[in-house]
Formats: C-alpha cells, structure tokens, sequence
C-alpha cells in the first residue's frame, strides 16, 4: 500500500526533530560536563588492588564519579563515553590524575607504607600534546614520589602512533612513573607493542576472569596471558575477581595481584583510610 506524501514528510520531519533533541541534549550535557569540572563536583572512589600471595592492598585505582548536584551520584558510565565524544575528557583527565595525586600524597604522609595510585588515562588524553605537562604538573602541585603514580592505558591508546607513544612513555618513566596495559586481550593484542613499549603491568580483561576456574578456554587464556607476562617480565593484575574460587585460581597460576568485588567494591576515601590502618 502506497504511503500518502504528508505521512511520508511528517515521519522524515519528526526523525530529524528527533536528531535535534538528541544532540541538543548532548551539547547541554556536555556544558554541564564543563561547568562541573569548574565547581569541583567530580570525586574519587578507590578500588584495593590485592597482592594474591599475602591478601594486602598493594594498590588501589582511582574511579572518578559525579555528585550532581540535582541527580546524585552518578557512575562513569553516566558521563565517561559523552566526555569522551566531546573532548571534555581532556580537561576531566587532569582534574582527576591531581585529585588522585594529592590524595596519595596524603596516604605517604600519614605513616602509610608504600601505596602506589593507579589513574585511568583515554586515548584521547593520552593522545594530547599536553600529556606530559599534564602529568608533571600533578606530581609537582602535589609532591607525590612519581614511582607512586600508575598510569592505565588501553592497547588503543597506543596503536594509532606507537613511535609518540615511545617518547611519552619514556619521558615519564625516565621521571619513575609506571604505566599498566588495561583491558589486556580485548584489543589488538599486538606483541610487538610490548616489546617496544616500558609497560610494568598488564591487567587482565574481567570478561577471562569471569568463567575461572571452571571455563577451561578461560583458564587456558588466563595462564597463556600470565606465561606472556612473565616472558616480559611484566606483573599481572586480574580485573574483576568476585569469587575465592577464582581468587584461589590465580594464585595458583602465579598471578601477583587482584582486583574485584571478591575484595571491595570502588570506595570512599575513609574506608581505604580503615583498610591502610588495619593493615600498617
């Protein structure tokens, strides 16, 4: 059945409207992005990282969140991919990489022992010309030991331009940052990246972790991965551990470190205060 010409301009015409709304939404939210980044509303949780061999924190990640001011708490992924789209990750980067420095800071001055930060870095903050800047700034404002500071990288974020990625890295670990791989085998997986790139760590993908110890290609997956690391001569850090089970699992297999629900959720910065103190 033929489809009268004013229903066919009015769907057209709605579509659009549509496509208006949604990016005029967009572009709101991304000034609402930029506003909020100038009213200090984005915060740090803290995720421990477990050495398997003793059940100390041997680290912790830093993961940003949003206390809106109308809607709450709001999780990376209300904010994180629309910042990344816009730019504003840029500018939300470096507030987050200060915010996580001063607070390490923090933890060394208070009788702490050695607790390393670990920041999440985008492509596109990586990728930044500033980059470097970026990162000295943080460690001079906030005094904290450069060996104390992990940057976390996606295999993306270096595959576009690994002869820039060389001489950014190299320059900040010439200074004693250290740098981990994230999301370990979702990517490119490019072994020749790890050869020419001064990775310390890879983090294994949560989605190997998740079928242990009874997924046989999982475990085969995970042991390849952490044999690799060794041949490296890189540590691991299993991402998304939520049972003994698999904490068990990678134990036995050699890994080092773990990371999941298995052990604490992303939290406040006075429940690390309590975990710290229990454990020095």
């Amino acid at each position: 059945m033929a489809i009268p010409l004013d229903r066919c301009h009015l769907s057209e015409g709605s579509s659009r409207q549509e496509l208006l709304d949604r990016a005029r939404q967009k572009f709101l939210r991304a000034e609402e992005l930029r506003k909020a980044i100038q009213n200090d509303e984005f915060l740090l949780h803290f995720q421990p990282q477990i050495e398997l061999k003793t059940g100390l924190v041997s680290g912790v990640e830093a993961l940003v969140r949003w206390n809106h001011p109308l809607e709450g708490m709001l999780p990376p992924s209300e904010f994180i991919c629309l910042a990344e789209e816009t730019g504003v990750i840029v500018e939300l980067g470096e507030a987050v990489l200060k915010k996580a420095c001063h607070q390490a800071k923090k933890w060394s001055m208070n009788g702490r022992a050695r607790v390393p930060v670990s920041v999440n870095m985008s492509p596109k903050q990586f990728q930044n010309a500033g980059v470097v800047d970026h990162v000295k700034t943080a460690l001079r404002e906030s005094g904290l030991d450069p060996s104390l500071l992990e940057i976390e990288i996606t295999e993306s974020s270096v595959m576009r331009d690994i002869g820039s990625a060389v001489g950014v890295m190299k320059e900040l670990t010439d200074m004693g940052v250290t740098f981990a791989i994230d999301d370990f085998g979702t990517g490119y997986s490019c072994l020749n990246m790890l050869k020419k790139l001064p990775f310390s760590r890879l983090k294994i993908d949560r989605s190997f972790i998740t079928n242990t110890p009874d997924g046989e290609q999982d475990c085969a997956i995970v042991t390849a991965i952490l044999n690799l690391a060794r041949s490296f001569k890189l540590q691991v850090v299993a991402e998304g551990v939520e049972t003994i089970e698999q904490a068990q699992f990678l134990r036995l297999a050699g890994c080092e470190h773990g990371q999941g629900y298995f052990y604490s959720r992303p939290v406040c910065v006075l429940t690390i205060d309590a975990l710290l103190g229990n454990q020095y």
